[in-house]
């Protein structure tokens, strides 16, 4: 098994867009696509990566993300989409898993909309989707308003850049840290890399753009809303510390197949929090798309799957450590 992480840039529409790759190309198991969110990267998915290798992995940097180009403008999620497609047709796929979490989620949702013939499975993590799973009046309760504060700060224009710069670390260390069920969870070394891709020219402007233009994903999600539904069986991923309480019972109404996953003890950033549990999810849920015609056994599809500690089957994981190289 090769899980040695690559890290490539390829240009789509003048954009160059970084990823990176591990495991392997299988003739039986469909790709899994990878987004993150705000204010993360790739580098959200490094714990997971490990331990989906039995399938060959793409972990995208959305554009205006990590170390992805930060064009002035086209934040909407459909024009985002394009773009991602037009990296996925450049690498000769045709089929693939598309799982995403945060802002990776609001443009995850409008791929699947725009292009769901080619997704086998999706899966979306603890996200306030625009027009979809963003609840239309936001929390004004100090219980709730932590949760979603950021939603119409990022939104006004110029004044969050001002409030930030020259104060990112504390910003960056403040919305991480309050956001996860175990602050220590983030290290100093993964503010460190935040905080890297967090001062790149053009970083702030591209993070909250996607915030900036939600209005308009929005009323781009419900236009496609009204002509057709997700095609893809959906795994909706909440978390019982997370910022959306249920994303199942917000994403029912647009699709014909969801299953519901809470897993406990986690906050908002799933992939950096439970790794182990989401992993696990993940490729059961995946399995059973790749693996019809094998041997592998698979549990049938529930309505509420809620993690514990007690309730977790034993699982194995080959791990051999990754490390980088450049195309």
């Amino acid at each position: 098994m090769n899980s040695q992480l690559k890290h490539i840039f390829k240009a789509v529409k003048g954009i160059r867009i970084h990823y990176v790759t591990a495991g392997r190309k299988s003739a039986h198991l469909s790709p899994i696509i990878l987004l993150a969110g705000f204010p993360e990267s790739w580098y959200a998915w490094r714990k997971v990566i490990p331990q989906l290798t039995e399938f060959f992995v793409i972990a995208i940097d959305l554009p205006g993300q990590g170390d992805s180009d930060k064009p002035s403008d086209g934040y909407d999620t459909s024009t985002i989409a394009d773009l991602v497609h037009g990296l996925i047709e450049n690498l000769g796929l045709s089929r693939y898993h598309l799982a995403a979490h945060d802002v990776g989620a609001w443009v995850a949702f409008s791929y699947a909309l725009k292009f769901s013939e080619e997704i086998d499975k999706l899966a979306l993590l603890d996200a306030g989707i625009p027009g979809v799973t963003l609840p239309e009046m936001l929390p004004t309760s100090p219980e709730g308003a932590w949760r979603l504060w950021h939603f119409p700060f990022h939104a006004v224009p110029d004044l969050p850049e001002l409030m930030i710069r020259d104060k990112e670390r504390i910003y960056l260390e403040w919305f991480l840290r309050r956001k996860a069920a175990d602050p220590t969870i983030f290290t100093e070394a993964d503010l460190d890399e935040y905080e890297r891709i967090f001062m790149q020219p053009g970083a702030l402007r591209a993070g909250l753009s996607y915030y900036r233009a939600c209005g308009k994903s929005a009323q781009q999600n419900k236009d496609f809303l009204k002509k057709s539904k997700l095609a893809s069986p959906l795994l909706a991923v909440s978390s019982d510390q997370g910022s959306i309480p249920s994303m199942a019972s917000s994403l029912e109404a647009f699709s014909g197949e969801v299953e519901d996953v809470t897993i406990e003890d986690c906050g908002h950033f799933i992939t950096e929090e439970q790794p182990q549990r989401l992993a696990a999810e993940l490729k059961r849920f995946f399995f059973i798309a790749g693996c019809e015609d094998s041997k592998l056994e698979t549990r049938p599809s529930i309505n509420t799957f809620q993690f514990s500690h007690s309730s977790l089957r034993p699982l194995v994981w080959a791990y051999q450590g990754y490390g980088e190289c450049y195309d």
